[in-house]
């Protein structure tokens, strides 16, 4: 009876694998535009690289940085422009409409002077509806798993739980603003599809 019931639970378990691989093989390709609770993966450009850095998630209460004066969904189909007057040591968050999603940058001044932008929403925890940050002294906390990331980690540290970073390449910075283009927004807009929603 014992070797009967052993035979039957790898039975079962081999039964449970194939059909899980026939499944994976099987299953369509998820759009980048999929409806908000379905799993998409980051654009290639804003994919993670190699984890580095990465620190033991704590979870204390945040406290949020300042949205940006005048906030509310920027102009549908514009390039986001970032007064770098109005950027300090707390982070401003930054919302931008791309058609029905709202996204959010962050921008902040780390501790050596320089001016970091980032994406409101974290590598790894995108589409849990709580993969944001909320400052709490000189760190940013993302809501969904509790990591911490010092002001000058953001832009810098990519891969794993991490702000998205928006690196040199996908902005133009003059000594007035930094500017991101619209079609790079609109790259991201899979990323913020769950974003800060019921969960």
């Amino acid at each position: 009876m014992f070797r009967f019931k052993w035979i039957s639970a790898i039975l079962v378990l081999i039964l449970l694998f194939a059909l899980a691989a026939c499944g994976a093989k099987d299953a369509p390709p998820v759009d980048a535009g999929s409806a908000a609770g379905d799993a998409a993966a980051p654009p290639a450009s804003l994919a993670p690289a190699a984890a580095e850095g990465q620190s033991e998630p704590e979870a204390p209460e945040a406290q949020e940085g300042q949205a940006a004066p005048g906030a509310g969904a920027g102009a549908a189909g514009a390039d986001l422009v970032i007064p770098i007057g109005g950027i300090s040591e707390t982070a401003t968050f930054y919302p931008v409409a791309v058609d029905d999603v709202v996204l959010e940058v962050l921008a902040v001044t780390a501790p050596d002077g320089t001016i970091r932008t980032a994406f409101n929403t974290c590598q790894v925890c995108f589409d849990s509806g709580r993969g944001y940050y909320k400052q709490d002294g000189n760190v940013l906390v993302c809501q969904n798993c509790g990591n911490r990331f010092k002001m000058d980690q953001v832009e810098v540290a990519s891969g794993g739980c991490n702000p998205v970073p928006i690196f040199d390449e996908y902005k133009t910075v003059d000594d007035e603003n930094i500017t991101i283009p619209f079609d790079f927004l609109k790259e991201a807009k899979a990323i913020f599809g769950n974003w800060k929603s019921d969960y």
